[in-house]
């Protein structure tokens, strides 16, 4: 159930830390996951004297102006405590900044991040193991058939505006989504009717079982707005959630306020500044200086130093759904069409190498679906590195050293250099002679994810809930199975989630059987905090940041 605190599970938060569906553009030092750009296809000397009597105005309007003076740099660097001791302000530094704030129609995993759960809310949440808590309903019942959720309302919901939330409210905004096509209209699938029982009650009916619509009603697509309320998207919101935005400066900043109608407990720190930046070593220094109290991501190598300074800073590593995948183009024709080239590949890649060199943070994954996802299993031991039976693989394929395999590998350059010239080392090692062509980001997009026309590829595909990518054989994979798309398809008409688990599972382990692709990690998000900063998210950061139980006691 959820918290009573607010539109959060208890493991919404992260552990008091005082102690100790597409590819996505990547970020070269930290995240590897940057806009969603293929959704849318940054005093007085002397002895004693009696004082005249305006002296004493005067002196008093100079310790007046010198506190306020003090206060407001104390805020500016997240101080301003109150009666326990914490800072009525904490300054968060991210990496994505957003352009604008109309969240219904801007692509871009910022808006996802800043707004949902701080300012927009679902009828459902997500907590930070992934999985889907109430929100706005307080409860809900899915029929036996799959065909019939219904969700009741918790009572007394406000938007910022002073407007009552009701059931009419959800129906407006389900119904616009879909009629107008805004942004993730297309997760929300066999919608057949939308209607409200009264103020408290929505029921939505589905034409088949969709396994995943609770989850999608985590997301953008369930967000909930004010019919009534009259403002600019694009600068404003008018939510339900426990913050407002009260004030916004594109690709630089955005500040968050204590809403004071959130139907929940208050958040724990009224003023939350986030300040973006796209530079590493501006986001690096804005933490020493103490300009921000938080910075996430920030990459291994550079959290090293904040590491060690355990009386100073605390750095945590959280999961997330991010896949760095080796594409292989499974398509007639190419040299990947070959099973046994494609297995070569994996067999060739020491995995472990690759995440030491990016600083020993992330995990190996041996298979299209994250830890963090519905019909995980652990698949690493199904391809572990032997350059040996590489080598024979390849040989049964008719290549050897003396005849290699050539292969290109094309990729953004927004991964940098540094990965693809240690592919190119381990393939070369069995015989692989592999040309790495790094491109622009829309010379890939056209290139490799519209035509096709590639051997491999290197992308991060970040979105959680995306193995239908692998049931579909006009994806830029090339990837045709139909034991896959038939699991699949049965997955996501399962009336239950163990059913749906097993389902996925099996599916998934197919596809790395098959060796389709090559999972080279599953990126970690490093967060490097102050140490009296408390209660700010791990798991999933980049993508959906609660941040209700934020704290920061700085240092006496």
């Amino acid at each position: 159930m959820a918290s009573p605190d607010g539109a959060h599970g208890e493991a919404g938060a992260t552990e008091n830390q005082h102690s100790n569906q597409q590819p996505q553009q990547a970020d070269t030092n930290t995240s590897m996951t940057t806009d969603a750009s293929l959704a849318a296809k940054s005093k007085r000397p002397g002895g004693p004297r009696k004082a005249a009597p305006w002296i004493g105005v005067v002196l008093v309007l100079v310790v007046l102006v010198a506190v306020i003076f003090g206060v407001r740099a104390a805020n500016s660097r997240g101080g301003g405590k109150a009666d326990d001791g914490a800072a009525s302000s904490v300054a968060i530094g991210l990496k994505l900044a957003p352009t604008n704030l109309d969240i219904r129609n801007t692509a871009g995993s910022s808006l996802d991040q800043i707004l949902i759960g701080n300012v927009y809310e679902g009828l459902v949440a997500r907590d930070s193991e992934n999985k889907v808590v109430p929100a706005l309903a307080k409860s809900w019942e899915v029929s036996d058939d799959g065909l019939k959720y219904t969700f009741h309302l918790r009572d007394g919901v406000k938007f910022s505006n002073g407007d009552a939330l009701t059931a009419e409210d959800v129906v407006w905004s389900l119904d616009e989504l879909v009629s107008k096509q805004y942004h993730d209209a297309d997760s929300l699938k066999n919608l057949e009717t939308i209607g409200a029982s009264g103020d408290d009650t929505v029921v939505i009916t589905l034409s088949q079982p969709y396994s995943q619509l609770l989850w999608a009603l985590t997301g953008r697509a369930g967000l909930v707005f004010d019919k009534d309320a009259k403002y600019v998207a694009k600068t404003q919101a008018v939510g339900s959630g426990p913050y407002l935005v009260k004030d916004f400066k594109p690709n630089t900043m955005i500040t968050l306020e204590e809403n004071p109608t959130y139907w929940g407990a208050k958040p724990k720190t009224p003023t939350i500044v986030v300040r973006y930046y796209a530079d590493d070593n501006a986001a690096v220094n804005a933490l020493r200086s103490g300009e921000v109290q938080v910075l996430a991501p920030i990459s291994a190598q550079l959290a090293e130093p904040f590491r060690k300074d355990t009386a100073k800073y605390v750095v945590k590593t959280g999961e997330g759904t991010d896949k760095y995948v080796l594409g292989m183009n499974n398509a007639a024709g190419r040299p990947t069409a070959d099973k046994k080239v494609r297995q070569a590949i994996r067999y060739a890649i020491d995995h472990d190498q690759l995440i030491a060199a990016r600083g020993g943070v992330d995990k190996a994954l041996g298979g299209p679906i994250p830890s963090l996802d519905p019909g995980y299993e652990d698949l690493t031991k199904l391809y572990p590195h032997d350059a040996a039976k590489a080598e024979a693989l390849l040989k049964e394929a008719g290549y050897t050293k003396d005849h290699p395999l050539k292969l290109t590998l094309t990729y953004a350059n927004t991964y940098g250099s540094e990965i693809g010239d240690q592919l190119r080392s381990q393939l070369k090692e069995v015989g692989i002679d592999l040309k790495v062509n790094v491109v622009e980001f829309s010379t890939w997009l056209q290139d490799v994810y519209t035509d096709k026309d590639y051997d491999l590829s290197l992308v991060d595909h970040n979105e959680s809930h995306d193995f239908t990518q692998w049931s579909n054989p006009d994806y830029y994979y090339g990837y045709d199975n139909k034991d896959v798309q038939k699991l699949t398809d049965e997955a996501l008409h399962a009336t239950d989630d163990a059913t749906r688990d097993e389902k996925l599972a099996k599916a998934a382990r197919i596809v790395s059987e098959d060796a389709a692709a090559d999972w080279l990690l599953n990126y970690r998000i490093t967060t490097a905090m102050d140490k009296g900063v408390t209660g700010f998210p791990l798991n999933m950061n980049q993508t959906y940041l609660p941040l209700w139980n934020v704290a920061y006691t700085p240092a006496k």
